[in-house]
């Protein structure tokens, strides 16, 4: 992989880890202590604002594990081992690169 290449999955990552940043901050409220309304009495509203705070909550640990996964991405960079399969050393394909510049493995070895 060339310098050019290398460039612009950097550009890709930091793209990807500011859009997680913004994403997490807009979430944050949605993700706090459930709290009874008083307006709309019933278990009904206080199961509905517990479900979606538990999906907020799902959906910050998903962006979690994404930031990991870009993190890792950038020390391979730096190591000089991104683009390459950390399971078998082969080329991973700059295609599928373009679709997630996080993936650390091949596709034969990702299928298992």
């Amino acid at each position: 992989m060339n310098d050019t290449q290398i460039k612009h999955f950097r550009v890709m990552l930091n793209t990807m880890r500011v859009a997680i940043s913004e994403q997490d901050d807009v979430a944050h409220d949605s993700q706090k202590t459930v709290q009874l309304d008083q307006q709309s009495v019933g278990r009904l509203s206080r199961m509905d604002a517990m479900q979606q705070q538990a999906m907020a909550k799902a959906t910050q640990a998903r962006r979690g594990q994404q930031s990991l996964r870009i993190i890792a991405a950038f020390s391979r960079m730096d190591e000089g081992e991104f683009g390459y399969c950390t399971e078998c050393g082969e080329d991973i394909p700059l295609k599928r690169l373009e679709l997630d510049p996080t993936l650390a493995t091949c596709v034969s070895c990702a299928s298992g």
